[in-house]
């Protein structure tokens, strides 16, 4: 499948952090992983972008945020991360 870059702003070695990649790849996503234990900076800039608090694992397609687990769970859910993928939506 011809998809849009992923990347996964995640905490290493946390449980949270695994899950979402978990679910990246049991949908047979590929994806980048960009680990944020000990960069407190980073988590303010994603916080920045997705205006609200980031604290987990967060995804985001094409530099567009996505959000975190609950709202990647939810779209994959529901269909949309597919499309959101291809660059349908």
């Amino acid at each position: 499948m011809d998809q849009r870059k992923v990347v996964l702003y995640a905490r290493s070695r946390s449980l949270n952090g695994w899950r979402a990649a978990r679910l990246l790849r049991r949908i047979g996503c590929y994806f980048d992983v960009i680990d944020t234990r000990g960069a407190p900076k980073v988590l303010v800039e994603l916080s920045k972008v997705a205006h609200h608090k980031v604290s987990g694992p967060y995804v985001f397609v094409d530099h567009r945020p996505v959000g975190g687990m609950g709202a990647v769970r939810a779209l994959v859910g529901s269909g949309s991360f597919d499309h959101l993928l291809r660059g349908e939506l």
